[in-house]
């Protein structure tokens, strides 16, 4: 096991994912400050803390939880970006970015908690 989630290949790739997300963002209209550039900047840094703190509990049910919301708040995340390109919005190859960070993330959660 890691020493700290830090090392963790899944929590990185959601960190990116998150600095993608934002990237992104950057350029959405200003009437979508608090609405789809607000939520999905929050689900995305909503799956890395989710690893996280996940990570940083006591048992190993507590850590399959965190990890099933991080799945909950990454599929948010990819629910999001498809709006997102629907609509023009933001820069696509980042966006394309964010996509495949976000399915990768996906799958490597899937897996972890497989194993578990």
């Amino acid at each position: 096991m890691a020493d700290s989630f830090r090392d963790l290949l899944v929590w990185q790739r959601a960190i990116q994912m998150t600095l993608a997300i934002y990237r992104m963002t950057i350029g959405f209209p200003k009437e979508e400050l608090y609405g789809l550039t607000s939520q999905i900047r929050r689900a995305g840094v909503s799956v890395a803390s989710n690893i996280a703190e996940g990570y940083g509990r006591m048992s190993t049910g507590e850590y399959k939880q965190f990890l099933g919301m991080a799945r909950g708040s990454n599929s948010e995340v990819q629910t999001q970006l498809v709006i997102a390109r629907e609509l023009g919005y933001g820069n696509p190859q980042v966006l394309q970015e964010a996509e495949s960070l976000s399915i990768e993330v996906g799958k490597m959660l899937l897996a972890i908690l497989r194993k578990l």
